[in-house]
């Protein structure tokens, strides 16, 4: 029986100024590791035995019509003039059960016109990396990208050594970034961005009224995104403009981490040497990305010099929406649903004492949840202190205890974890990564046998530095 995917593909009739046909290359062995069973029913896929060859670029779907998209954008703060996909090839959309589009994309499926001179292959770490960790992210109640099947190519790729080949097939809203419209506003293609406005305002936002609609839009969705990445202690690690999706989705799984112990500089990325896209510069970043959309967007606007006054006040208002939003994500991880000003300083406090004594992140909220903090707190009187404030202030909450259950995950996918769990994968083992996928789908629940996942790690288990899959 052959997999059949209802295709509905709308980005191809944009035209070819918008992407290249591209086939995937064929995995020369394609084995499947995993298959997202319950979102390839959401997707309306009909489940065949030749979902590896599939999945691998061996077989093209009935339906589908693969591309690869052309988009530019700032990288580390330097524009680039054309990215694009380097190493991924959209096969098509489908409309899933709720009635949302919804592209289905192979990463790592070979080179492309945007490869700039790579392979546009993944090695096996990455792969695994992504779907953990976007699966997960989800799990957290987090708006992201998701993993539909992981394959093994049968192929060996070169990363400063021999690795193992692989491909994860990922899906989206869609692919639009900020740098998808910085390439046209670049090229000074005006017909061409029009089209793309309007193509992504009926694809995302039905609602929105023109350039100006679009773009707040896509600042209220960053403005959510953001400090619910920072609650969970999540560091995107690469929050470059073409990492920036425009339906406000986390993109981009490269060298992204969850801190263990805090620190609000924290920086995981190998190639972050400046710290641009540490924790704590995440939501300066998300307007940084937003400036560079509203400043492709002017040339749409009939009078350019009253847009970017009027976008210039727009991005003054989204941080102050970021900050409301933050305020929000961190007084629920304390039990306060009712959000007064006066609570940032209770939240900061408390984070003050978290970071001088390097206190792991997960397990402080973990334990507020369960009482009290003061075994994570090295500064045990300052916490003491902090607690009778706490438990003041919430005498004024109800349900702030099942409140804390809902928003402070019990186990993470922790950066140790993850490699230990590569590290086993390309040795021919894949129960650890079988094991991470279903204990971090139920992320907020007790569980007997998970004590191990939700301890930091020893310190030669330390994770120093993440890394890019290309």
């Amino acid at each position: 029986m052959q997999t059949k995917i209802p295709f509905d593909n709308s980005f191809a009739t944009l035209g070819t100024d918008f992407f290249t046909h591209q086939m995937p290359e064929a995995a020369p062995t394609p084995e499947l590791i995993a298959y997202n069973d319950a979102l390839g029913s959401e997707l309306g896929i009909t489940q065949g035995d030749d979902l590896g060859a599939i999945f691998g670029g061996a077989h093209l779907p009935e339906g589908a019509e693969p591309l690869a998209q052309l988009y530019a954008g700032h990288q580390f703060g330097n524009y680039n003039p054309q990215l694009g996909d380097g190493r991924a090839v959209l096969l098509g959309e489908v409309i899933d059960s709720k009635g949302n589009r919804r592209d289905i994309q192979l990463k790592g499926s070979g080179r492309t016109p945007y490869s700039r001179g790579g392979d546009g292959k993944a090695w096996l770490g990455p792969v695994l990396r992504e779907y953990v960790v976007s699966e997960a992210m989800r799990a957290l109640g987090i708006p992201t990208t998701r993993a539909l099947a992981a394959v093994r190519t049968g192929e060996q790729v070169y990363r400063e050594a021999m690795l193992p080949g692989a491909i994860v097939t990922r899906v989206a809203a869609s692919h639009i970034r900020v740098g998808t419209f910085q390439v046209f506003a670049a090229r000074q293609q005006i017909d061409k961005l029009q089209q793309l406005c309007e193509y992504t305002i009926a694809r995302h936002y039905p609602d929105a009224n023109g350039p100006e609609g679009l773009l707040q839009a896509a600042m209220d969705a960053q403005a959510k995104l953001i400090p619910a990445w920072m609650g969970v202690g999540f560091i995107h690690g690469v929050m470059n403009t073409d990492n920036c999706q425009i339906a406000g989705e986390t993109i981009d799984y490269g060298p992204c981490a969850f801190m263990d112990g805090f620190a609000s500089d924290r920086v995981f990325s190998s190639i972050d040497r400046m710290g641009r896209y540490s924790y704590e510069n995440q939501p300066d970043i998300a307007i940084w990305n937003m400036a560079q959309l509203a400043t492709s967007l002017v040339p749409l606007m009939p009078d350019a010099d009253a847009a970017i006054e009027r976008f210039t006040a727009m991005l003054h208002v989204m941080k102050d929406h970021l900050r409301a939003e933050w305020l929000a994500v961190f007084a629920e991880k304390i039990g306060i649903a009712n959000t007064r000003v006066e609570d940032a300083e209770l939240i900061t406090d408390l984070l003050d004492m978290m970071e001088k004594g390097g206190s792991d992140f997960t397990n402080t909220f973990s334990a507020l949840t369960r009482g009290s903090a003061i075994d994570e707190i090295t500064d045990r009187d300052a916490y003491q202190a902090w607690h009778e404030k706490w438990q003041d202030r919430l005498k004024d909450e109800s349900a702030s205890e099942a409140l804390m259950a809902s928003r402070n995950p019990l186990i993470i996918p922790r950066n140790h974890r993850i490699e230990q769990m590569i590290t086993a994968a390309v040795e021919g083992n894949f129960a650890p990564f079988h094991r991470l996928n279903k204990v971090l789908s139920t992320p907020f629940e007790h569980g007997d046998d998970t004590d191990d996942l939700k301890r930091p790690p020893h310190t030669h288990e330390i994770v120093p530095a993440t890394f890019c899959g290309t």
